[in-house]
């Protein structure tokens, strides 16, 4: 009789082992994913394809085709020469509030622009963006225009729809690359 009961219980504490930690590994929370920021890491600009890349987690995430300065070809070294810069720069702020549509700051001129530009004694220029349409331009015809070739000063043009949509994925202080 003793060694029925003992029998039972050995039993009885295997099943109610093996139900504690059935249980208990059902009601542990799985291993948290890890946030994804919601940012691309970074910007590549492609002035001789007239594409701009951004990319994230080390592959490009989306394009978009591009208008530059009416003068695109070479770096930028002076203030109207409405050339658009080469190298590596960030995107430091934006405004809201742009007369065209919304815009995001390049850091240009950095220190190395500064230099070559005192030494041929001119001022360098800045203000360089990325930008929409101008907000005069209400026709669907002329901003396809727009669209389909090098208008601004220097600076990078999309489309607004597309402007809006660089504006949600770029946080500022992401860098980005200008290249020829």
């Amino acid at each position: 009789m003793i060694g029925l009961c003992r029998a039972r219980s050995r039993r009885l504490v295997c099943w109610f082992s093996l139900w504690m930690l059935f249980a208990v590994g059902c009601a542990s929370k799985p291993e948290p994913e890890p946030e994804r920021s919601p940012y691309v890491d970074r910007v590549l600009v492609r002035k001789a394809e007239r594409r701009l890349e951004l990319h994230k987690d080390g592959e490009v995430y989306r394009t978009y085709r591009i208008s530059l300065g009416d003068q695109p070809r070479g770096h930028k070294v002076q203030e109207g020469d409405e050339r658009t810069p080469e190298g590596n720069y960030v995107l430091d702020w934006r405004n809201p509030n742009s007369a065209f549509h919304k815009s995001i700051h390049v850091s240009y001129p950095n220190d190395l622009d500064r230099t070559v530009a005192r030494a041929l004694g001119v001022s360098p220029g800045g203000m360089i963006m990325i930008h929409g349409l101008p907000n005069w331009l209400s026709s669907p015809r002329l901003a396809e225009e727009y669209r389909r070739q090098d208008w601004t000063n220097g600076c990078i043009a999309v489309g607004n729809e597309e402007m809006d949509e660089i504006w949600a994925l770029v946080a500022d202080g992401t860098p980005i690359t200008l290249l020829p």
